[in-house]
């Protein structure tokens, strides 16, 4: 492929002389075609008849300028003068005696140029053609040396610019001080050589995506003021065998060279999966580029001073040798800000924002649970581009909260026409979820119920949770069951009715009741057990991912009938409420389609009329 784009660089560069050498002879050769040509026999009825002011003769060529400034060219014949032939012509001598008449010799220039470069663009052309192509091949060599070379870009400790700190990340203090001591080695490495400690000489960053594990490795070095080598470990990998392990050897040798430093290897995964396993066998370039990895972590060669950090999601699929002590034996795991965190990671993505005083972070984290910590600095920046679209220079809390629907859910869709009975049963069907979720004390509190439809949805019913949960019981899963049922079943109570508004909701309800059943041993019948393990190819991801059928026909008829009980339970229990608070579901309903939107002050205010207490949102 490199060699055919060479190839049509010289073609192309080749056209380009030749047009240009064209258009050089075009100008020296044609210089003269937008002046008249004419014959001897003209020339003699012009001077006959007295309007031809000068000649000039330039070999054969015969210039002729008449009394008005026209320009003339007529060609004479060689053999004899222009007198000659004008008297031949019949021309009378006393005319030509008051004519001006001028021999010039032709140019030197002029007439090498004619005569030699019909000869020289061949020539030169293909001396053209051999040069550039002798010079993409020298540098194509040069190429061939540098490929084995390392690709790793380099942030310098006097670089201010690119430079992080601590300071700068928050949501992951017990990652920091695990980090710490990585920074104290740097610094001050004696402190632990003198009491015999050996510092970790891998660290791997694990945690879902984005929650800032190239930010703290970055931190770490910014702290201890090293050089901080990174690249993504794809990088390593070519078509060519041997080229991933040759460019690992010249990144450490550049490591050790500018020892102590860090070395940060981003998606360790693309290099360091499981070896030998997997659909389609093994591949030579990889497992060369890993063992390559493993041979610098612990190998012959000590390099105490250089510290390795490396970052991935799926520490699951890693080899088992790139985990042993003396590699990456200290792994650091990052998990998701809890509202604590995530309001302090609001206020560093702020600093550089012109927020509105009356903004309050504390609420945006309440809105905000499993945001990570790039799904938080992009809310800010969807805000502060929202704000900017209404051409305002601060950032409102509305701008904040409207963001956190748009990245949930997608941007609103206030252009679309529905009819007056579709926008009743939407209502009906968002007052159902609200409904349900306000009287079931195990449900999370509602938090803004709307019909204005956005993305895929129709209309929503946001309801987060009072506090960051680790453990989730069996009462909120049914709760969260009801709820999510609580649509189609005000939709058949009040219209007598069933559409398709409820598709995705059953589809999350069974996917609730199934893993209830399946795999967290909450069914009765089916007992403490997990069914129907999941198998990923280690090369080829989730797509080729199977199920593994691990019970017979008769435990997935059990299966079947706990679902199918689960989802029944919950929408009887959502028919009971709805009947029950009947009046309350119109009363929100009609206020949906008088406002199309309810936020959680008003509809509390709603419900609490009617005598259903609102739940409180726990913050801490």
């Amino acid at each position: 492929m490199t060699n055919m784009k060479f190839f049509t660089k010289n073609v192309a560069i080749a056209i380009l002389i030749f047009v240009s050498f064209a258009l050089v002879w075009s100008f020296f050769s044609n210089e003269l075609r937008g002046i008249e040509q004419i014959t001897i026999s003209q020339l003699v009825n012009d001077i006959n008849a007295g309007i031809v002011e000068t000649i000039v003769v330039e070999g054969n060529e015969v210039r002729v300028t008449t009394i008005d400034g026209t320009v003339k060219r007529a060609k004479k014949e060689s053999d004899i003068s222009l007198f000659e032939s004008l008297t031949n012509y019949g021309v009378s001598p006393e005319l030509l005696r008051h004519m001006s008449i001028e021999i010039s010799e032709p140019s030197g220039f002029l007439f090498w140029v004619g005569a030699l470069l019909p000869f020289l663009i061949p020539f030169l052309l293909i001396i053209g053609f051999f040069w550039f192509a002798t010079r993409n091949v020298q540098r194509s060599n040069l190429q061939a040396f540098n490929f084995g070379q390392s690709r790793a870009r380099i942030i310098m400790p006097d670089d201010k610019k690119q430079r992080v700190t601590f300071e700068d990340i928050a949501g992951v203090e017990e990652a920091k001080e695990e980090l710490r001591e990585i920074v104290d080695f740097l610094k001050n490495p004696t402190k632990f050589t003198n009491i015999g400690a050996r510092i970790p000489k891998g660290v791997l960053l694990m945690g879902a995506p984005g929650t800032g594990k190239t930010l703290l490795a970055r931190a770490v070095a910014g702290e201890a003021a090293v050089p901080f080598y990174y690249l993504s470990a794809s990088e390593f990998v070519e078509m060519f065998v041997g080229v991933g392990a040759s460019r690992v050897r010249d990144l450490f040798k550049m490591a050790k060279h500018s020892a102590p430093s860090i070395i940060f290897v981003d998606e360790i995964d693309a290099v360091g999966r499981h070896r030998g396993a997997g659909f389609g066998g093994g591949h030579d370039e990889r497992e060369q580029t890993l063992n390559q990895i493993l041979v610098e972590l612990d190998g012959f060669e000590p390099h105490e001073s250089v510290i390795v950090m490396a970052a991935t999601n799926r520490p699951d699929v890693l080899d088992p040798a790139l985990l042993r002590p003396g590699r990456f034996d200290r792994r650091v795991v990052l998990d998701l800000p809890d509202i604590k965190d995530r309001e302090a990671i609001l206020k560093i993505h702020a600093r550089n924002k012109n927020l509105e005083k009356s903004v309050i972070l504390r609420r945006v984290a309440e809105r905000t649970p499993g945001f990570s910590g790039a799904d938080l600095q992009n809310l800010i920046n969807e805000s502060a581009i929202l704000a900017a679209r209404k051409n305002r220079r601060h950032i409102t809390q509305e701008d904040i909260l409207n963001s956190i629907e748009k990245v949930l859910l997608g941007p609103e869709r206030k252009g679309r026409i529905i009819s007056e009975e579709e926008k009743k049963i939407t209502a009906y069907h968002e007052a159902g979820h609200a409904l349900i979720a306000a009287v079931l004390p195990e449900a999370d509190p509602v938090h803004k119920v709307t019909i204005i439809s956005r993305g895929r949805a129709g209309g929503y019913t946001l309801k987060l949770p009072s506090h960051d949960r680790r453990l989730i019981t069996k009462t909120h899963f049914e709760g969260e069951l009801a709820v999510a049922l609580g649509g189609y079943a005000a939709e058949k109570i009040v219209f007598k009715e069933l559409t398709t508004g409820a598709s995705n909701d059953l589809q999350n309800a069974t996917d609730i009741a199934r893993s209830l059943v399946t795999r967290y041993g909450m069914s009765d019948k089916v007992g403490p057990v997990v069914f129907g393990n999941r198998e990923e190819s280690i090369f080829l991801g989730k797509e080729m991912g199977m199920h593994e059928r691990d019970y017979s026909e008769a435990i997935a008829s059990v299966i079947d009938s706990e679902v199918s009980s689960f989802m029944k339970r919950a929408f009887k229990q959502a028919q009971v409420i709805i009947t029950k608070y009947r009046t309350v579901l119109d009363a929100i309903a009609h206020k949906l389609i008088e406002q199309e939107s309810l936020e959680r002050e008003e509809f509390n205010k709603l419900i609490k009329s009617f005598g259903i207490k609102p739940k409180p949102i726990v913050s801490s």
